[in-house]
């Protein structure tokens, strides 16, 4: 074993790379959980690989990941971006790459991210016999319960799966208190070995910048306000909420028009076979708002700082966050949220003070709210100031405090003990 301040990792990100462009299909959340969590814990000594699918044939094997830090694609499957429920299929190839590319290093734990991973690290403990530490990032359960179609349901093979590998993994970490009862409640997973850890946000990237910068680094008109989303473009992020708020509220207050614009960041506005994209194209002509509406797209998320702090206000419609990542980073760039009253969000964005929580699924709420902030330049400055103070107790050095202990413990065998800081505070 390494000692406890140069141990090395195996973080497992089956299905994502911590190194891919943010807003695609299977990218978001976890994608900058992976990489910013391993960058901090390089900083601090510790070794860390992280273990993804390769999805381009240009590049497979390690590919530095900050200091003391790789990330090592794995063909499995397609060398091409792969429907990860059709992953499930191609898990055996993948751990068996692992083990051939791990066969002269001597990891001391296994951190595993979501349900695919997980199955690949039961796989590997039963070789390995390392301690694991698990973290879902979302539930199979909480999505089936605000699917909208067939299509959007998760399978019965991931459910079973993550009630298995709560389980038999040695430490679970939950964003949010919530999903401790998630847990515990849907999965009967043992309270005792569930630690609750918040997502962490980049306070040296995210952080305000002065409006008039960030428009003309943009070429954001200053006269217009822009109302924000980032995300994927799927049903369940409430996009099409979005829109039709949008539309009442430029009906009850005309004068917006010609001075509002909605910005969306994800996806990619040229996949015309797209169906969520398809749906909401359609849906912004019928509502009359196309001029208002623009779909940029993925964009690198060093420029996201410029959006945030260009914007009014930032939209999380989701009918289910784990937690509500982007939330954090608007609020940590001085812009006010408006998100769900679902999930994680209800910690993340506090009511009243750093932006407004409102009911899923409610496009007059959301519009109320909006038209709110967009009308009083005071509110916006102080629910910004707020949200840039709630962001501090974030930090990834704090966050990986946390980790690390859970790490600490597991290697010495102790109990779960109370984490210091996030939401115990």
């Amino acid at each position: 074993m390494n000692s406890p301040n140069t141990l090395r990792i195996a973080m497992l990100s089956v299905h994502t790379c911590p190194l891919a462009t943010l807003g695609g299909k299977e990218t978001g959340g976890m994608n900058v959980y992976v990489r910013d969590l391993s960058r901090e814990l390089g900083r601090r000594g510790f070794l860390v690989d992280v273990f993804t699918r390769a999805q381009d044939p240009e590049i497979v094997g390690p590919r530095p990941l900050g200091e003391n830090g790789r990330v090592i694609h794995i063909p499995a499957g397609p060398l091409a971006p792969y429907d990860k429920k059709l992953l499930y299929n191609h898990l055996p190839e993948f751990v068996e790459g692992v083990k051939r590319f791990a066969q002269e290093i001597s990891y001391d734990l296994i951190h595993s991210h979501y349900w695919l991973s997980g199955l690949v690290a039961w796989e590997l403990r039963k070789k390995w016999n390392l301690p694991v530490i698990q973290m879902f990032h979302t539930l199979g359960h909480m999505k089936n319960l605000v699917a909208r179609s067939d299509e959007e349901r998760e399978t019965e093979t991931r459910l079973q799966a993550e009630r298995e590998i709560m389980g038999f993994v040695d430490r679970l970490v939950a964003c949010t208190p919530l999903e401790k009862r998630q847990m515990v409640k849907l999965y009967g997973a043992d309270p005792k070995k569930i630690a609750v850890i918040p997502c962490g946000v980049d306070l040296s990237l995210f952080r305000p910048v002065d409006i008039s910068q960030a428009q003309e680094r943009l070429g954001w008109p200053p006269d217009r306000q822009m109302v924000l989303f980032v995300g994927r473009i799927q049903p369940l992020k409430g996009i099409d909420i979005l829109l039709k708020a949008i539309a009442l509220a430029t009906d009850d207050l005309p004068d917006l028009c010609g001075h509002l614009g909605l910005t969306i960041i994800g996806g990619d506005p040229e996949a015309t076979m797209d169906r969520e994209m398809l749906r909401l194209t359609r849906l912004k002509k019928k509502l009359g708002i196309s001029d208002l509406v623009t779909f940029l797209g993925a964009r690198d998320q060093d420029t996201l700082p410029y959006y945030y702090s260009a914007a009014q206000v930032c939209v999380v419609p989701s009918y289910y966050e784990s937690f509500g990542m982007v939330a954090l980073e608007a609020m940590a760039c001085g812009t006010p949220v408006i998100a769900s009253r679902v999930g994680g969000l209800t910690f993340t964005v506090k009511d009243g003070r750093t932006g407004y929580l409102v009911p899923d699924g409610d496009p007059a709420a959301l519009s109320e709210k909006l038209k709110l902030l967009l009308t009083d330049e005071k509110l916006r400055r102080r629910m910004g100031e707020e949200g840039i103070k709630m962001a501090q107790k974030y930090s990834w050095s704090l966050v990986a405090e946390e980790i690390i202990s859970q790490y600490r413990q597991l290697m010495t065998g102790t109990s779960l003990e109370t984490p210091a800081s996030g939401y115990n505070k």
